[in-house]
């Protein structure tokens, strides 16, 4: 008798845990099917809003052409300049690799085919920012080709000056760009890295001013 119960047990105590098992899966089921209704998801952000895009872009663009220059630089130079400039020419090379994977993240294009029109009225005037469309407004700090020709074949001391004068004033247009996007984001990394931009820039436009001072120079308009 002892050993029919036994042999007879077994099965039941399966059937059991087979059953509870099946109806845990079922409660799974369910609960993943009622899910949307108690908790309805959220609409995801945008990887890059349309003026962070913007921004990005003409950034890029902007370190872009800082290191076309520290690139003319002839290594017969002050030692001390190719040592700021190659310091210039690693951080923003750094940035430059961060704003193209944004864009790449965001599925944008690396260049802006209407740059700056993120700093026009129409986008501004919603954050009470006077900076739209309608207006034109240059990418501050930009070196011509004609510049860019001149510090290719400058010599020693006037390559020196020229390309401090150059770089002092691309700085400061990208100074002027970070700040606008400052003032125009919300929050997020685009906004903490044009921070970042204004004062490291902006530090490093003092020394440049320093430099040129030394050189009895004034910076260029």
């Amino acid at each position: 008798m002892s050993g029919a119960a036994g042999t007879t047990g077994a099965p039941n105590i399966m059937i059991r845990v087979l059953a509870l098992a099946s109806l845990s899966v079922l409660l799974l089921v369910v609960g993943a099917a009622l899910r949307p209704l108690v908790d309805p998801p959220t609409a995801s952000r945008p990887v890059l809003t349309d003026v962070e895009v913007g921004f990005v872009q003409d950034m890029a663009a902007h370190h872009q052409q800082a290191l076309q220059m520290t690139a003319r630089l002839s290594p017969e130079l002050d030692p001390a300049v190719l040592a700021f400039a190659d310091r210039i020419d690693a951080a923003q090379r750094i940035e430059l690799g961060t704003l193209l994977g944004w864009l790449t993240l965001a599925g944008a294009a690396p260049t802006n085919p209407d740059p700056m029109w993120w700093h026009r009225p129409a986008h501004a005037n919603e954050h009470g920012v006077a900076l739209g469309r309608d207006v034109e407004v240059p990418m501050r700090g930009m070196a011509t080709v004609a510049e860019l020709d001149a510090l290719s074949t400058a010599p020693g001391p006037d390559a020196e000056v020229l390309f401090l004068q150059l770089m002092k004033r691309h700085h400061d247009g990208g100074v002027a760009m970070a700040r606008a996007a400052d003032l125009l984001l919300d929050d997020g990394p685009v906004k903490r890295s044009a921070r970042a931009m204004m004062q490291e820039q902006s530090k490093e436009s003092g020394l440049m001013t320093m430099m040129l001072a030394e050189r009895e120079v004034v910076p260029a308009g």
